[in-house]
């Protein structure tokens, strides 16, 4: 059983998503834990005398900057000790390859295990996790990628320049910030200079993000960003490509549009994040009816 299909039974949800046949097989997430199960492999056999080499394919750990553009480079070498080969995580509390299964949780004890979570390598330099911010009973959920420096620093998401304009935006559709949507990110920790998640992180974070949309129970789901939008959808497209539509996430209607930050990059765009939000203004009244 795959790593992320035995999280997801043991804490009772179904899968995360239903990718088209032999798509996973390529995605990051995957290659990482084959490179991870061949390790381990290669360290509970007992020393062999030199003979030919045994060789090992590792996929790098992290995303390429800033296209956030899923893939993952295949590397050859020969076989190594345990201790050489590249680990997903190197946080020495508890390291990826011994997680357990997160057992469903209620929300006050959901956000205290995200608080003190030491699942992967952000653990050593976050200054705080940000958990989510609204109403966990709202019917809109609005999810982006990862905290930045200033979501860090404080403790809360989208609290910067890029938060300032989705008020506007959640303002101008009719929507208060802390009582009509939740707001929570893929990541609860933010990566170092703001780099692209690795897939040991997108991981060693899933459940706790599957844990908070069970809770809220969203009517619709707007993913902010290419990263959120093609981790929950399991897709390689681009935003361009699948906004103007409407998604499925786990059975829950999903809109998706471009993130707050890249829009104060890329004017323009601005135009077609507004539209997306009137798309899902009518899915939403829609679905409420």
């Amino acid at each position: 059983m795959k790593r992320s299909s035995f999280i997801q039974q043991a804490i009772g949800l179904g899968p995360q998503w239903q990718a088209r046949s032999g798509w996973f097989e390529q995605h990051p997430a995957e290659l990482d834990r084959q490179a991870m199960q061949s390790a381990q492999q290669q360290a509970s056999l007992p020393p062999v005398a030199d003979t030919l080499p045994s060789p090992l394919t590792l996929a790098e750990d992290h995303l390429p900057a800033p296209a956030m553009e899923t893939g993952a480079a295949v590397v050859a070498s020969t076989a190594a000790p345990a201790s050489a080969v590249p680990q997903v995580t190197d946080c020495p509390e508890q390291p990826l390859a011994s997680l357990q299964p997160l057992v469903e949780l209620g929300w006050e004890q959901l956000e205290q295990a995200v608080a003190n979570c030491q699942n992967c390598q952000l653990c050593h330099t976050r200054t705080q996790t940000v958990f989510g911010r609204g109403n966990p009973q709202a019917r809109w959920m609005l999810i982006g990628e990862a905290p930045g420096e200033q979501e860090d620093r404080q403790g809360q998401p989208f609290v910067g320049k890029a938060g300032q304009l989705l008020d506007n935006m959640l303002a101008a559709a009719g929507l208060d910030r802390e009582n009509d949507v939740y707001i929570a990110n893929v990541l609860k920790c933010r990566p170092p200079g703001n780099r692209n998640p690795n897939p040991g992180e997108i991981l060693a974070c899933s459940s706790y993000l599957q844990q908070q949309i069970r809770h809220v129970q969203p009517t619709l789901i707007l993913a902010l960003g290419r990263f959120a939008v093609q981790t929950l959808l399991q897709t390689e497209q681009s935003i361009g490509k699948l906004r103007g539509q409407l998604h499925q996430y786990q059975g829950i209607p999903l809109i998706a549009t471009y993130h707050p930050a890249y829009l104060l990059r890329n004017l323009p765009d601005k135009a077609k994040a507004w539209q997306d939000m009137v798309l899902a203004k009518q899915h939403f009244s829609r679905l409420s009816s």
